[in-house]
């Protein structure tokens, strides 16, 4: 499925992010794997370390997908979307309600919509433990983000496009 694919990773250099790129790198021959981050630093590392430096399969797009037209521009020409970026911290959501809403569901609006436009063949959203019967911000966030991918594929009725939610829980 991704041999020969331009692959997009939303929040690609968070720790699930830059192992999942890892992981296409090792196992896969993508064509080219795009690391889509809003954290400039955490990209410059990224780049500067193994196994990612040199690698010419990748590139790296400063962008937030809470950014429509960045994130329209990120994805042109992508076959696989990877939507890992979020606002994760329990305790960070419950104090900035209203960046966890933009981030976790306006973004993920966002994502759906564009890959929706440029006819994305998969996308794979990221979910977590919390999102079931969620009991603060966090979860909530995440539950609605699942039900909008979920919800998507009745937009793709006539094309080969798969929204898709896989829970990566808590890891110990």
């Amino acid at each position: 499925m991704f041999d020969g694919s331009t692959v997009l990773v939303t929040g690609g250099t968070g720790s699930f992010g830059k192992s999942c790129v890892e992981k296409l790198l090792n196992n896969f021959k993508p064509t080219k794997i795009i690391v889509y981050s809003r954290d400039e630093l955490k990209q410059y590392e990224m780049q500067s370390s193994e196994p990612f430096s040199g690698e010419k399969r990748l590139r790296y797009f400063i962008g937030d997908i809470r950014d429509l037209p960045r994130l329209v521009m990120a994805m042109a020409d992508v076959d696989i979307v990877i939507h890992a970026a979020a606002l994760k911290q329990v305790p960070t959501a419950e104090y900035n309600p209203f960046e966890c809403i933009k981030t976790n569901i306006n973004g993920a609006m966002n994502v759906i919509e564009v890959a929706l436009e440029h006819k994305v063949k998969k996308i794979v959203a990221l979910s977590t433990d919390k999102a079931c019967n969620p009991i603060n911000l966090y979860g909530a966030t995440k539950l609605a983000s699942d039900k909008m991918f979920v919800a998507a594929n009745l937009h793709t009725l006539n094309s080969d496009t798969c929204f898709s939610v896989v829970r990566y829980g808590n890891v110990m």
